[in-house]
């Protein structure tokens, strides 16, 4: 009787050994991962952070070649220059190896990931400014004409673009005033959008934004559009009496040579040439959009900038960069 209780106890310490050892083998294995996975996600987070300051490394460089584009053409014009889409600023870089940019002793390493580039400067002004629906904090009467020309043109309705002057009004009116008596209820103000993208918040809907943005733009200050570097659905609005027919007309004349002048503007584009305003038409531009794309294998980063042409001074007004994006996912 003793001999087989004891063979019993011997054999149910036996059983709990094992199972404290198959538990500790477990725990062990446990740790083990989490300490693996652990050093894995922090190599995983500092390679994403090197990507992130070479991506935005290579971007700022980019940037950097652009404004010298445009640094260079105003010194070549020295002050008297006309901008046109026949100038160098104007051709877009194909996506292109980076290392076919770098001298020859700084050629890629091999095993270095290939990095390609592809990028286009585009005249702001190039399209109407709705900035300009603003005129001594009012909403002017004039150039809400002309956009509703556009929104005409576009088939978009008009009621958005009376919210729209509305609201932006409310936005520049509570941008000026900064303070309320202190006994007064602050009035509704919405924020000033710097990006045309950000109208929404003004009331223009998905499908009438979409429609806009080639053809708007949204500056710090009023701006008139180029005439040389217009679209025909552009010129037409902004000039009462030309219809959209004579405008296509007039941009394919333009593509032969461009306006050295308003007054040869005038002369191309007829009756309602002499309508031409110095201060809403121009022949060359202050303001100038650069879209930058860089792709590293499957990764693509976008930037877009919006820059200021103050003589030979090219300055940055606002930067605009876009998460990292692989290609199997939609573009923004």
């Amino acid at each position: 009787m003793t001999t087989r209780l004891y063979r019993s106890a011997s054999r149910q310490q036996g059983g709990a050994a094992l199972l404290l050892a198959m538990l500790t083998v477990a725990l062990v294995a446990t740790l083990a991962s989490a300490a693996l996975w652990e050093q894995w996600r922090q190599v995983e987070i500092e390679t994403a952070q090197r990507g992130r300051s070479q991506t935005a490394w290579m971007m700022t460089g980019a940037l950097d070649w652009a404004r010298l584009i445009l640094r260079e053409d105003a010194m070549s014009a020295q002050g008297m220059g006309v901008d046109h889409l026949g100038e160098p600023w104007a051709l877009p870089v194909q996506e292109s190896k980076l290392s076919t940019f770098l001298s020859q002793d700084q050629q890629w390493r091999e095993g270095d990931a290939e990095v390609f580039l592809s990028g286009q400067i585009t005249d702001a002004q190039s399209r109407m400014n709705v900035m300009n629906l603003i005129e001594d904090n009012k909403v002017s009467p004039k150039m809400l004409a002309r956009f509703a020309a556009l929104f005409e043109r576009l088939n978009l309705p008009l009621g958005e673009l009376q919210s729209l002057a509305t609201q932006l009004q409310a936005a520049m009116q509570a941008k000026v005033e900064k303070s309320t008596p202190p006994n007064a209820a602050p009035p509704k103000a919405f924020l000033v959008p710097q990006q045309t993208a950000q109208l929404a918040w003004l009331g223009l809907s998905p499908s009438t934004l979409a429609a806009l943005q080639p053809h708007i733009t949204l500056l710090p200050e009023p701006t008139p559009v180029n005439l040389n570097t217009a679209s025909a659905e552009v010129l037409s609005a902004s000039l009462p009496g030309l219809d959209l027919a004579s405008a296509r007309q007039a941009v394919e004349k333009r593509q032969r040579g461009h306006w050295a002048s308003l007054d040869a503007a005038r002369e191309t584009l007829g009756a309602p040439g002499r309508q031409l305003d110095d201060k809403q038409h121009s022949i060359q531009s202050r303001f100038f959009e650069i879209n930058g794309r860089m792709r590293i294998d499957d990764v693509v980063q976008q930037e877009q900038t919006l820059v200021r042409r103050d003589g030979n001074q090219v300055s940055m007004v606002w930067r605009l960069q876009s998460p990292l994006q692989r290609l199997n996912t939609p573009l923004q």
